[in-house]
């Protein structure tokens, strides 16, 4: 395993920048709020340090494959790439593809939990649900995967189909589904990809599912089927995923991973970070599901929201179980209510607290 230190010099100056203008700017954050952003200097000094440094566990590990710039705050800040919600583009919009389960309350509900979910780690921001439209309808590519002989679509033809229906109002709209996908025939699957340019990306939540990679994995097509494109059948009782927390908290990582791409912010290399890129699921769980100081002030800037409030939102998101009322715009229709399972968000929890206590001091 490889571990990768920077030195406190370059921290601070990927965080603060040595530019007067920027500098200024840091200094309008509290002593408090200061305090925490600065807690990812040191990191890897303990165990139990707030931030932790990347490691490197393999050769096939993000990193080590796609070698790419550092962004600090002062190239985020500074670049074309960098995109701002404004008044008249300020809705995130969730665009689900194809089947999420057996229909029903549940299902219904796991969408709705993944909705809140964005709406409180991008905080002040609206996101709201499109209907839901099956695989035939984007008409899009797909094939049998000679590997793991499940069905996979093409993101490509995916995010034409989003574009076409980004509404006006729209900061960005995402695509989510639970069917693989592949981002050309050369590649074995991708976990997602986005338009930074357009504002359009997709994900799919296939690999999640804790059986994927076993023999036993009930989405593995039993006969070996050469579907014609134009058969969008074969989609049609195709298997998905139990909803299991392991699998919302995937979820919610990867989904706030290719947002966070379309406010200009590129894979993370300084400290461990949701922003960090990922080759395999390993890695993707290694993942915090969180910022680093330097990707949270480029996102805050950005938004304008305070780091406690949001903090306090995101914990009150774990913790506390709520008899919602699905909006117009959400295909929420059952008054039912299941409990959110958020076992697996147990760290983050924890870690959020440990936030708090600093910026509360």
């Amino acid at each position: 395993m490889k571990v990768i230190q920077h030195s406190v010099q370059a921290l601070q100056t990927a965080l603060v920048s040595n530019h007067k203008d920027l500098a200024k700017l840091y200094s309008k954050y509290t002593k408090e709020e200061r305090h925490l952003l600065e807690e990812g200097f040191l990191a890897g000094q303990q165990s139990d340090s707030l931030f932790q440094p990347i490691t490197v566990h393999s050769d096939s590990d993000w990193i080590s494959t796609h070698p790419e710039e550092h962004q600090d705050f002062e190239n985020f800040y500074r670049g074309r790439s960098r995109k701002t919600p404004n008044a008249s583009h300020k809705t995130i919009y969730i665009q689900t593809i194809g089947s999420f389960g057996e229909a029903g309350a549940q299902t219904d509900q796991y969408v709705e939990w993944l909705r809140e979910y964005c709406q409180t780690f991008f905080y002040r921001l609206s996101v709201k649900l499109l209907p839901a439209v099956t695989v035939a309808e984007t008409k899009c590519s797909f094939r049998v995967n000679s590997n793991s002989h499940n069905l996979q679509i093409l993101t490509g033809d995916l995010l034409h189909f989003l574009w076409n229906r980004k509404p006006q109002d729209a900061f960005c709209i995402v695509g989510i589904t639970m069917i693989d996908l592949y981002p050309k025939d050369s590649w074995n699957f991708v976990f997602g990809q986005a338009s930074l340019s357009d504002g359009v990306g997709v994900f799919s939540f296939a690999r999640y599912d804790d059986s994927f990679y076993s023999c036993s994995y009930a989405g593995r097509l039993k006969k070996r089927l050469h579907p014609k494109q134009e058969n969008y059948s074969v989609f049609d009782g195709y298997y998905t995923p139990p909803i299991t927390s392991s699998l919302l908290l995937r979820s919610c990582k990867t989904m706030t991973h290719e947002i966070g791409h379309m406010f200009g912010l590129k894979h993370c290399q300084w400290l461990s970070c949701v922003m960090q890129g990922s080759n395999h699921l390993e890695e993707s769980d290694r993942r915090p599901l969180d910022f680093c100081p330097i990707c949270l002030r480029k996102l805050q800037v950005t938004i304008g929201f305070k780091i406690a409030e949001r903090y306090k939102a995101l914990v009150y998101w774990m913790e506390e179980e709520q008899t919602h009322k699905p909006e117009e715009s959400s295909t929420c229709q059952s008054a039912l209510h299941f409990p959110k399972p958020t076992e697996a968000f147990q760290t983050s929890r924890l870690w959020l607290h440990r936030c708090l206590d600093i910026l509360q001091e």
